[in-house]
């Protein structure tokens, strides 16, 4: 027979679970040693006060002044301007003392006469030898009526001219020429010729382009033309002359001395 209990308790399963601290006796410890180690401090602690350590071998930078001749060197207007150091120092740095004036007067003041007599006098000079008109007092003033004036032209020309077109307007005429004005009742128009030039400036060849209504007045375009020189160029020209003819009214008389 086997001594072991018949039925022996399961793996899983735990026997009785022993039980812990409960928590009030946790926050008890933890309290009793933070006051423990606070009467350790106070206790134990040293009150001195914090004293400084005294600095020893620290390095001083101190200022150089003028005295030091070989910081003078570096002066680049060491010769160019005046020194307090140079042979000429003992002259103008000693200036003379100047003793400053008084202004303490002792005399009682002399006020300039003033005479009475005199006061306006140079007013009254000057309204006697001024004269000021009189401003009349109208309030209405009579207009003023005002009339353009337009300078009064002739409609028609008073000499015959003639003028140039053309490339030939950029040549210079050479010889002055005197239009005469036709008798005539009417108004001719212009006489328009075409006027060719040579290189010398002759006019070799004219043509009527346009008619003034005028035989006459064509013929004397024509011949005129012909008798043009211009300045000389290096090629042939042509261009236009236009003739504007001035014409004098004719009068036509009756003889009536025959008549019964």
């Amino acid at each position: 027979m086997n001594g072991s209990p018949a039925n022996p308790p399961a793996p899983g399963l735990a026997g009785p679970q022993r039980e812990g601290w409960p928590r009030q006796r946790w926050l008890a410890l933890i309290a009793f040693v933070f006051a423990a180690h606070v009467v350790l401090i106070f206790a134990l602690g040293q009150k001195k006060a914090i004293v400084p350590r005294a600095a020893t071998n620290v390095p001083v930078l101190t200022l150089a002044d003028d005295s030091d001749e070989l910081l003078a060197l570096n002066n680049p207007a060491l010769f160019a301007l005046p020194n307090p150091k140079d042979f000429a120092s003992a002259f103008w740095s000693q200036l003379p003392k100047v003793p400053q004036p008084s202004f303490r007067f002792t005399e009682a003041p002399r006020w300039l006469p003033l005479p009475a007599e005199n006061l306006g006098a140079t007013f009254q000079q000057f309204m006697r030898t001024n004269s000021f008109a009189g401003l009349p007092l109208d309030f209405k003033p009579e207009p003023k009526f005002s009339e353009p004036v337009l300078p009064v032209e002739s409609a028609f020309a008073q000499n015959s001219s003639m003028q140039i077109e053309g490339e030939l307007a950029q040549r210079r005429l050479l010889n002055k020429i005197n239009l005469p004005s036709l008798p005539d009742n009417d108004i001719l128009e212009p006489s328009v010729v075409q006027a060719p030039v040579d290189a010398a400036g002759n006019v070799f060849s004219v043509v009527l382009l346009e008619s003034s209504g005028l035989d006459a007045a064509d013929q004397r375009a024509l011949e005129i033309a012909k008798t043009l020189r211009f300045a000389p160029a290096a090629n042939l020209t042509i261009g236009q002359l236009v003739f504007h003819w001035r014409t004098i009214p004719v009068t036509t008389t009756n003889d009536n001395s025959n008549a019964h």
